[in-house]
């Protein structure tokens, strides 16, 4: 059977790198061959913009290999700053061995937003579970070594824009559903099937997200019926393809319909439901769509500290106690009228670092300057909304911190 073209992630290409695949445009005319070095040109700014399509079938080997690699690196016990290593000038045919020029956060996961766009969408996935697991590991070994930069990274990155949403939500619903089972202690099974079940709760139904989050109206009913039923068939699909937790399945299959109360009196698969659901709803709060804009952090906080009820909620609490009311990457305006991004989380929830970006004149910073927001004259008076922020943001600099 013929390969058919599947359209990139935005940034999954960027001037200077080697490709690893040919890359075609729409139409499938050849734009750029497999090994040819992209160099910066108005078509190229096009094609990181998220204008390129590549053949599945050169991907998913693309995907293996380096899947592979990585696996090595890990049974081999290399260091985590070495793993989070590759080799711009990666090929299919090269061999397996430690890379040389370091990803920057921004570029590894713009990796595995590839790797996860293209994995949630094959119709007939080979070793399924094995490279989701690869991802998995992946995306945590990030989040456990730098903590803060990579909330800040995925929660900022996620509120710009809604392009890959089904992906990319996918990938920061996984970070926040393990930084909530570590504020909950759960044991390790529980806690790796919470993480399976953030990756593929919307399994099967990726590209009906992606449509919904584009279009500029409502959901039609055919796709509120669609997304009421999603969690039976990602259930049915998981199970299909090798996923045989039935802790995993139960919190898929469930987590649109957990409704609010206490976890203890639930069952494993009905507990991790219920903290799927509002770390879900989080997530989307966060996030833009075509037909709506994304909520400031603190809106988003309260959307899930309330439940259905206007009760407090647990698992809510334990989700805002793990990222605090302002989490990295949301912008907020401080008591001294300077706008800034939170970059990292504080001794209290209400209480995080902040990045200046906008003086109290209005006018940009030179460079971002460090606030400590539980002094008076730098405390947090209000959380805005991403689209409050009128400013191109130097994320590159805003990680280093």
């Amino acid at each position: 059977m013929a390969s058919e073209l599947i359209h990139l992630p935005a940034r999954s290409l960027r001037p200077g790198m080697t490709l690893p695949y040919d890359v075609y445009d729409a139409t499938g005319k050849l734009l750029f061959a497999k090994g040819q070095v992209l160099r910066d040109s108005p078509l190229v700014r096009s094609l990181v913009d998220g204008g390129a399509w590549v053949m599945s079938e050169d991907t998913m080997e693309y995907q293996r290999a380096r899947a592979h690699r990585l696996d090595t690196l890990v049974m081999q016990d290399v260091p985590l700053a070495d793993i989070a290593k590759a080799d711009t000038s990666f090929k299919l045919d090269a061999p397996l061995a430690p890379a040389k020029v370091e990803l920057g956060p921004r570029e590894a996961w713009s990796d595995l937003l590839l790797h996860t766009h293209s994995l949630l969408r094959e119709a007939e996935p080979a070793d399924f579970p094995a490279r989701l697991a690869q991802i998995r590991d992946a995306a945590l070994k990030r989040l456990h070594a730098h903590p803060d930069s990579t909330l800040l990274l995925l929660v900022f990155e996620s509120s710009q824009e809604y392009g890959d949403y089904s992906a990319r939500h996918a990938l920061l619903t996984l970070l926040l559903c393990d930084l909530v089972a570590q504020q909950l202690q759960l044991p390790p099974p529980l806690r790796e099937a919470l993480q399976g079940a953030a990756l593929t709760m919307n399994y099967g139904a990726s590209d009906m997200h992606d449509r919904m989050a584009n279009q500029t109206g409502p959901a039609t009913p055919a796709q509120r019926q669609a997304v009421a039923a999603h969690g039976d068939r990602a259930a049915q699909r998981l199970a299909q393809v090798g996923i045989a937790d039935p802790v995993w399945l139960t919190a898929v299959r469930l987590h649109h319909d957990a409704g609010p109360g206490p976890l203890a009196a639930r069952g494993d698969g009905e507990k991790l439901a219920r903290l799927l659901r509002r770390i879900d709803i989080f997530g989307a709060r966060l996030s833009p769509r075509r037909s709506r804009l994304a909520m400031s952090g603190a809106a988003a906080a309260r959307a899930v500290f309330l439940d259905e009820l206007g009760q407090p909620d647990e698992a809510g609490a334990a989700l805002i106690k793990a990222v605090g009311l302002y989490p990295p990457g949301s912008i907020v305006r401080l008591a001294n009228g300077e706008v800034g991004l939170v970059f990292k989380r504080g001794f209290s929830a209400n209480e995080p670092l902040v990045a200046a970006l906008i003086g109290k004149s209005g006018s940009p910073l030179s460079a971002p300057v460090p606030r400590d927001t539980r002094l008076g004259s730098q405390a947090i008076a209000a959380s805005l909304a991403p689209a409050e922020l009128k400013l191109h943001v130097n994320l590159d600099t805003l990680l280093k911190l």
